[in-house]
């Protein structure tokens, strides 16, 4: 059972959290207020830079390692809010606020299940709990940053909106900077290399392309052109057009071997921005994901990045919300979904046989 206390403080928690500015790179006041938090609440964190984690009080020497973690940081709110979106606005059930889905309610839920277990003696495991940044931006100076001050891990279950069920994959993200070039020349005459038409052709055989190996979790590798941008004035043919690519990747290709399969298949150079985001994920016989499948829950593969992806030891993807909720207007989520997810990320644990 979830102590009373333990919801209630989970629920001030995630309403105090919304009403402090967290964009990406400007998480320090949020990790200022929740490391005062934790000291209050008897706990012991440790910092670098916005990010923030602590160990169980009963720490065991030799035990498998859990990392329990989630973002504080948010993207902007997005057009059409209604509500303040750094006001928490409760009506019923319903918490209203910027950060709320995503994944203010993983950071709270995942903290409620270390307080659970905090004190508890003979664990069979051990666990961290990171409050981490820069996940929106897959920033630098995130949980990546600080992974080797946090000694060997062995499990991770990472928090983000998944209606409590469970990914066991999730797509890697390659975003390409893609420019066709032509030959300026005269609107009017029959001069130069029009750069738009070239591009044009390289969209097409990307929207037709398919990757041959498609996974049973995760679907096909997606391409998807986001971005386009040409021209100077309308009578002069343009000599550059730029277009930007999200490629989402699956674990029968690294984000490296998708890059040179696209860059053999079109005219235009091709740069990508990182390598660094692959497909992840955790085997389906792991005990964690049947010690899920025992209780009813479900497994499923991501189509969403997050930073799964930059943890290299075997994940879940999972936390309370819904992912179509991210990044829209009037964020919300739920408090009966924090006390039920508190309660399903623990029974989780206590169902976990190494």
């Amino acid at each position: 059972m979830v102590k009373d206390e333990i919801v209630s403080d989970s629920i001030a928690l995630l309403m105090a959290m919304i009403e402090i500015p967290s964009l990406s790179r400007e998480e320090k006041a949020v990790a200022d207020y929740l490391e005062e938090k934790f000291i209050q609440w008897g706990l012991h964190p440790t910092r670098n830079g916005n990010n923030l984690w602590m160990r169980n009080a009963k720490w065991s020497e030799g035990k498998p390692v859990i990392l329990l973690n989630s973002h504080v940081d948010t993207v902007h709110p997005a057009r059409g809010w209604t509500y303040e979106p750094y006001k928490a606005t409760v009506e019923e059930e319903r918490i209203t606020g910027l950060g709320s889905n995503d994944a203010g309610a993983s950071v709270v839920s995942l903290l409620g299940l270390f307080r659970h277990f905090y004190e508890t003696d003979n664990l069979p495991f051990n666990l961290i709990y990171c409050a981490s940044a820069e996940e929106e931006i897959s920033g630098e100076h995130g949980v990546a940053s600080i992974l080797n001050q946090l000694g060997k891990i062995d499990l991770a279950i990472v928090g983000e909106p998944t209606q409590m069920q469970i990914a066991i994959a999730e797509k890697g993200l390659i975003v390409l900077d893609c420019e066709a070039k032509g030959k300026s020349g005269h609107a009017a005459r029959n001069e130069g290399e029009n750069a738009i038409y070239k591009a044009i052709k390289d969209i097409q055989i990307l929207e037709a392309y398919r990757f041959p190996l498609e996974s049973e979790v995760l679907g096909p590798v997606k391409m998807t052109v986001t971005q386009i941008e040409a021209g100077q004035q309308h009578n002069v043919v343009p000599d550059s057009c730029r277009f930007v690519v999200d490629v989402r990747t699956n674990e029968h290709y690294s984000n490296e071997e998708a890059f040179q399969i696209i860059k053999g298949l079109i005219q235009s150079e091709v740069r990508p921005r990182s390598f660094r985001l692959n497909s992840s994920g955790i085997n389906a016989d792991h005990p964690l994901v049947q010690s899920g499948l025992k209780m009813g829950l479900q497994i499923y593969g991501s189509p969403t990045t997050s930073d799964q992806a930059v943890i290299p030891y075997p994940s879940i993807k999972m936390g309370p919300g819904d992912s179509a909720r991210s990044h829209t207007a009037n964020e919300y989520i739920l408090v009966t979904e924090i006390s039920d997810g508190i309660a399903t990320y623990i029974r989780l644990l206590e169902g976990l046989k190494f």
